[in-house]
């Protein structure tokens, strides 16, 4: 069962200009990290997969190692002005080997604008992520 709702679903895995997302990652000494990269959602729907070229000596490839934590944002923006997208917060695993990636778990998922119509402040919402599937 996947942890993303409906209309989630619908917007990660519809392609277009949202391939691209920001891994958010905070270092040994504290500080935060963001990069552009791009991501898959798996067939399951239940984690997302970042890869990417010498994965395994990257910034965020270490600070996941360390830490164990990650959030990924994945939005864009529709004219005029209609903002719309994911967060996903949660788990991370740096996965090393001939095919390293991290793999983000979702612990808590935030999305906004999804629906025709949607304000960002009527659309806005949070849930924490329940083992197996959504609260």
């Amino acid at each position: 069962m996947s942890v993303f709702t409906t209309a989630e679903l619908a917007y990660l895995r519809g392609g277009g200009p949202h391939r691209l997302g920001r891994l958010a990652t905070v270092g040994a000494d504290g500080v935060p990290h963001v990069v552009p990269l791009g991501w898959s959602l798996d067939p399951t729907a239940t984690f997302i997969e970042i890869g990417g070229r010498n994965l395994v000596s990257s910034k965020k490839f270490r600070d996941v190692s360390a830490t164990g934590r990650a959030a990924l944002v994945i939005d864009d923006v529709l004219p005029p002005w209609r903002p719309r997208g994911v967060e996903i917060r949660g788990r991370a695993e740096a996965v090393p080997g001939p095919a390293a990636h991290i793999r983000l778990t979702p612990e808590r998922v935030i999305s906004w604008g999804l629906h025709e119509g949607d304000t960002i402040e009527a659309t806005y919402r949070a849930r924490d992520v329940k083992e197996g599937g959504r609260s």
